[in-house]
């Protein structure tokens, strides 16, 4: 089972009903449309990069890998952000998505 970051695990302790305030706006969220959990995972793996969030691309990289999400899906929702949010950035949510799936393999 993953470590949760440390921020997060402290944010929990201090902030409880903040926290259970936010994750139950992701479950709803979650629960208002019909897309599957897989493709919810990817397009929010996509959000996290183009706003640079190396915690958040870990996240939604390891959440899209358990909804069953391939290496080749996450690659490609990176991938398709070039036009979007340029090379530079790509190339480092790619470096953040290797992080988790080397971690996976090994």
């Amino acid at each position: 089972m993953q470590k949760l970051p440390d921020h997060y695990v402290e944010l929990r302790k201090r902030f409880k009903g903040f926290m259970k305030a936010v994750d139950n706006l992701g479950k709803a969220a979650s629960a208002s449309g019909p897309l599957d959990e897989k493709t919810s995972q990817l397009i929010q793996l996509a959000a996290a990069a183009a706003m640079k969030s190396e915690g958040a691309v870990h996240s939604h990289t390891r959440r899209a890998l358990k909804a069953g999400a391939k290496d080749e899906d996450i690659y490609h929702t990176i991938i398709l952000l070039t036009s979007t949010i340029g090379f530079p950035a790509v190339s480092a949510a790619l470096s953040w998505v290797d992080d988790v799936i080397r971690t996976n393999r090994g």
